[in-house]
Order: C-alpha cells, then sequence, then structure tokens
C-alpha cells in the first residue's frame, strides 16, 4: 500500500474533523449543497461515490459475473446475514440499550423513536460503498456485483414487510424513487461507464492498459471517500454538536451490530472455505448500510425531527470509521484465506 492509503484511518478522521469545522464556518455554502438533492438522495454525495465506484466497475469482467451464481457459498452467507439476522438482531440492541440500559438517560418515547431508526438502518444492506469496501480489500469485482445485485433484489420485496414486522405498523410505503435513484446512481450508471471504459481500454492495449489505468485513477476512490466524509459530517454538524451525548448513545447499538454481523459472515466464510476475494465484501455488504433509504423512510414516517430521522443520520456518521477498521482487519488476515483460493466460493 501507498502511504496515503496506510494512513488512510487518519486521513478520514481530519477529514471528519475538517467536515465539523467546515460546516460551522460556512453553514451558507454546506445548506447549498445539501440542498441539492431529489428523494433524499444528494447530488453532491453521488458524485463523489461516483469518483469511488466507477474505477471498480472498470474492472468488472462481465464473463465473471454470469460465473458468480454458479459459486453460490458467498450470496447465501450475504442472504443469510442480512436478511435473516440483522434486521432482528439490531432492533434487540435497540430495545436492549434504549429500553433498558439508557433507560435513565432518555424518555421513554425518544426511546421508541431512536429504537425504529435503528430497525431501519438494519434493514436496509448496502447498494453503494460496498464497492469501495470491496475495492479496499481486493474482492472479486464481479462477484460483488452480483452480490449487491442479489441485494437489491430481495430488497424489493424484503424491506417493507421485515419493517412492518419489527416497528408493528400494518403497512410501509416504499420510497420507491429514493431506491431506484440510488441504484441507478450508485450501481447502473457507474456500471454502464466502467463497461465502456473497458472495451475503450482493451481495444487500444489490452488487458495491461485496463490495469495501468486503474492504478493510476485508485487515488480518486480515495480522494473521494475523504471528501464524502468532509460533505456528510458537515452537513450534519449543527446536530452532532447540538446532541453530543444523544449521538453517542446512538452509535453505541450501532457500533456493535457492525462489528457483530460482520464477524459471523467472515467466520462464515473462513468455515465454507470462501476465498477472501470474496469472503470480504460478502461479509461487509451486510455491515454497511444503504442509509439513503432508511433516511426517507424515517423522514416519511416519523418526520424530519424526529428521533427515528436522528438514529439513521447517526448510521451514515458511523459507517465510514467502523468500515475502514473491518477493512484493515479484513486486509490483515487475508493470509488466513490463502488455502481457500482453489475451493469453490
Amino acid at each position: 500500500m501507498s502511504l496515503f492509503e496506510k494512513y488512510l484511518s487518519v486521513w478520514v478522521a481530519l477529514a471528519l474533523a475538517a467536515g465539523l469545522a467546515l460546516g460551522q464556518l460556512f453553514p451558507s455554502a454546506f445548506s447549498a449543497l445539501a440542498a441539492l438533492e431529489y428523494a433524499n438522495v444528494n447530488f453532491a454525495v453521488a458524485i463523489l461515490i461516483w469518483a469511488m465506484v466507477w474505477p471498480m466497475m472498470i474492472g468488472v469482467e462481465f464473463a465473471g459475473l454470469r460465473g458468480a451464481f454458479a459459486k453460490p457459498k458467498g450470496l447465501i452467507i450475504t442472504l443469510v446475514v442480512n436478511w435473516l439476522m440483522k434486521p432482528f438482531t439490531m432492533a434487540l440492541l435497540g430495545v436492549l440499550f434504549f429500553e433498558h440500559v439508557f433507560a435513565d438517560l432518555i424518555p421513554a418515547d425518544d426511546a421508541k423513536s431512536y429504537i425504529a431508526g435503528l430497525i431501519l438502518l438494519g434493514a436496509a444492506p448496502c447498494t453503494a460503498m460496498v464497492f469501495v469496501w470491496s475495492q479496499l480489500t481486493k474482492g472479486d469485482p464481479a462477484y460483488t456485483l452480483a452480490q449487491v445485485g442479489v441485494n437489491d433484489a430481495v430488497m424489493v420485496f424484503a424491506f417493507a414487510p421485515i419493517v412492518a414486522l419489527l416497528l408493528g405498523v400494518a403497512e410501509i410505503s416504499v420510497p420507491w424513487e429514493t431506491l431506484l435513484l440510488s441504484v441507478g446512481l450508485y450501481v447502473v450508471i457507474p456500471l454502464i461507464a466502467g463497461f465502456i471504459a473497458r472495451r475503450l481500454l482493451i481495444a487500444s492495449g489490452g488487458l495491461a492498459a485496463v490495469d495501468t489505468f486503474m492504478a493510476r485513477i485508485k487515488p480518486a476512490s480515495v480522494i473521494g471517500l475523504l471528501a464524502t466524509v468532509v460533505l456528510l459530517f458537515g452537513f450534519q454538524g449543527g446536530v452532532i454538536l447540538a446532541n453530543p451525548l444523544i449521538i453517542a448513545l446512538i452509535a453505541v447499538p450501532i457500533i456493535l451490530q457492525s462489528y457483530g454481523i460482520f464477524a459471523v459472515a467472515y467466520a462464515a466464510a473462513f468455515a465454507w472455505k470462501v476465498p477472501h476475494r470474496i469472503a470480504a465484501p460478502c461479509a461487509l455488504i451486510g455491515t454497511s448500510n444503504f442509509f439513503e433509504l432508511a433516511v426517507a423512510v424515517a423522514i416519511s414516517l416519523f418526520g424530519l425531527n424526529s428521533g427515528a430521522a436522528l438514529a439513521t443520520v447517526v448510521g451514515v456518521l458511523v459507517e465510514v470509521p467502523v468500515m475502514l477498521s473491518l477493512v484493515a482487519f479484513a486486509n490483515r488476515t487475508r493470509e488466513k484465506f490463502a488455502p481457500f483460493e482453489t475451493e469453490q466460493p
């Protein structure tokens, strides 16, 4: 790794601090950027996510994408963890902490609202950022794309019933504009752009040209990640500084859930002898969250200033530092998976 990548966690911490500071120094500028959104999808953040996702999409071999479904182990782990475990363990952790551990610190009505926000996060696995985490762990681009595609398909049918069950409401209205726009912006457009770029590069210089170009633009992914952190913390700086205790309390179950879900999926991949290039993204996709969808549903159900909406925002803020620590762990343990490289994933 380059010196820049080696100390990525340091740069993220500095970006976090810069976002908080800049958000307070230039509130009107961040407000203007925050207003550039539709259906809770911010276009400034979308551009930065393109910078992070596009390089990996260039690496997708479509022959490998077709073959991913013939190697089901990683897909099975992803589906079991994301849809049979994650929403329910998040609900349990929310109840444990906000109705028991933190019961003396917050009003009961607020506690229920925070639990609702946590449930929404737990029921929405990641769509976009998992490509970044996969790239940082040298994951298989085609298999990662297959995992995201399968999860998105399941989300269309499973998200609303699971959320309705856990929240105890009769019906959940899925914000289709948010869901479809996010998938289009974060997956479909970068995939098409990556496919075109790959074809042009192969035509001009073969696979060597693809590798050279990807190495050249790799810093754009990291810069996009840091700029995204600055924007997210700049957008929410006022909320963080006004509610530091609540932010910290909400973060506790989210962090425990993240590390717990990763541990289960990563251990399952190891036990099932899944190669690291598939095992790492397989574990990371369940740990990361589709925060645009969670935020949109929280606002529609409970209101913009609700505790549920605040909880989903905390999920956004916690995600990057937590995910980077898990990326570092996955990279440090890569050699443990070396004997499985010839196994059927």
